[in-house]
């Protein structure tokens, strides 16, 4: 890949990859806001929507690996506005279909597209910057994109009351189409490097998938994802309006609270676990906390305050997934990272699925039979069952990691 001379050129380049991880943080978001508009539209219950809200997570793991290599070997020019362009198509069945299959579908679409969104933001600054200003603006990278996240929120919900939700994904549509002509036009073009076999990328991949530790510290991480990927994407809104009784307006903005901490977190974590080399222990402690977190939020009313509060916290310590990946990394051969990382996210975000899911079933199994206008009418003990595997997930992570770091710590007394 030609690096990039023109430091204009560069900035432009590195906004407009921040702008589509924005971009695509607000898309991933949408069910969170959308969802009575949704239920009604296409008459399904919350079970068939925790799958559709879900899907996007399969789509967004299984590409990850692929899109990646697509990366270093087409380049991203040709890749990441193509990524945008299928984020894009994925809201179209919402607009125009009337067969469920086809926004689920979409949906997908919408997962592999995002795909490429980070692993976009990793290349594009990989070629525009130097080595050691790599990881400063990354963070100014994900900051950029949980402001996405945020204000996907409110003043969506905002602009949904004043035109009509179906009327807002054609603006988003017509946004995200003028992203993928911009990418395309200042992205650099590709130029060949001598590359390995695929024998040999496959093998990396086996290498890493097949390590016992990697594999421990993925699948616990991955049961801590409920706060995030359950609850701040989509269940969170519908849940304080039904359980918390708030108006349209503030749930639809507390979630965000999780994102905008989470905007803290990822800079304050890494910092502390680098000062402190207590990786394991801010892991183990962040699921303690958010786990205790959502016992407060799901069986005990607190005021809008707290709940700001408890939110702000709970984002914060969110920023684990960062500690979680780089200790992956350390179990294996520092030649591998890039590999590692790509397994590890992906592992991760797979969880994303199994959440939505369990939460749409167990909700639809604690449906009293309520409808309105042929849509099925949760109540408030549906969604407080629903939402409890979040706490399940983050106390099987708080014992693993914990077991984890006790086993580490007596091996390093004993070679002692």
């Amino acid at each position: 890949m030609n690096k990039i001379n023109n430091n204009r050129k560069i900035f432009i380049v590195w906004f407009l990859g921040s702008i589509f991880y924005a971009y695509q943080y607000i898309i991933r978001v949408l069910p969170n806001i959308m969802m009575p508009e949704i239920l009604s539209k296409f008459q399904i219950n919350a079970d068939t929507f925790g799958q559709f809200s879900g899907i996007y997570y399969i789509g967004y793991s299984i590409m990850h690996i692929p899109i990646g290599i697509s990366l270093d070997r087409i380049g991203p020019k040709k890749v990441i506005p193509s990524c945008v362009l299928l984020t894009i198509s994925g809201l179209l069945p919402l607009i125009y279909a009337d067969i469920w299959i086809y926004p689920t579908l979409g949906r997908f679409l919408i997962g592999i597209g995002s795909s490429g969104a980070i692993l976009g933001v990793f290349k594009i600054i990989r070629i525009c910057f130097s080595e050691d200003k790599f990881t400063r603006m990354l963070g100014l990278s994900v900051t950029i994109g949980l402001l996405g996240a945020i204000y996907g929120g409110q003043p969506v919900n905002y602009l949904m009351g004043l035109f009509g939700w179906e009327y807002v994904l054609k603006i988003l549509f017509g946004m995200g189409f003028l992203l993928s002509i911009a990418l395309f036009l200042f992205l650099p073009e590709h130029t060949k490097q001598k590359n390995g076999s695929s024998n040999s990328i496959w093998l990396d991949i086996k290498t890493v998938l097949t390590n016992s530790k990697v594999l421990s510290i993925c699948l616990l991480a991955g049961c801590m994802v409920g706060p995030l990927e359950g609850f701040a994407d989509v269940w969170g809104t519908e849940f304080l309006k039904i359980v918390y009784n708030l108006n349209e307006n503030i749930a639809s903005t507390l979630p965000s609270m999780i994102f905008l901490g989470m905007c803290f977190g990822a800079p304050v974590l890494s910092y502390v676990a680098d000062k402190t080399k207590a990786y394991y222990q801010l892991i183990f402690m962040s699921a303690f906390v958010m786990g205790a977190g959502f016992v407060l939020l799901l069986y005990i009313k607190l005021p809008v305050s707290m709940l700001t509060i408890l939110f702000i916290i709970i984002g914060v310590l969110c920023a684990y997934q960062i500690l979680s990946i780089y200790k992956a990394t350390t179990c294996i051969d520092q030649s591998l990272f890039g590999i590692t990382t790509a397994c590890a996210n992906m592992i991760i975000m797979f969880f994303g699925y199994l959440f939505h899911t369990v939460i749409g079933v167990i909700i639809q199994q604690h449906w009293d039979g309520a409808m309105e206008k042929g849509v099925p009418i949760y109540n408030s003990k549906a969604f407080s069952a629903g939402l409890s595997p979040i706490i399940v997930g983050l106390f099987i992570a708080f014992i693993g990691y914990l077991m984890i770091y006790l086993f580490d710590y007596k091996k390093k007394v004993v070679t002692i």
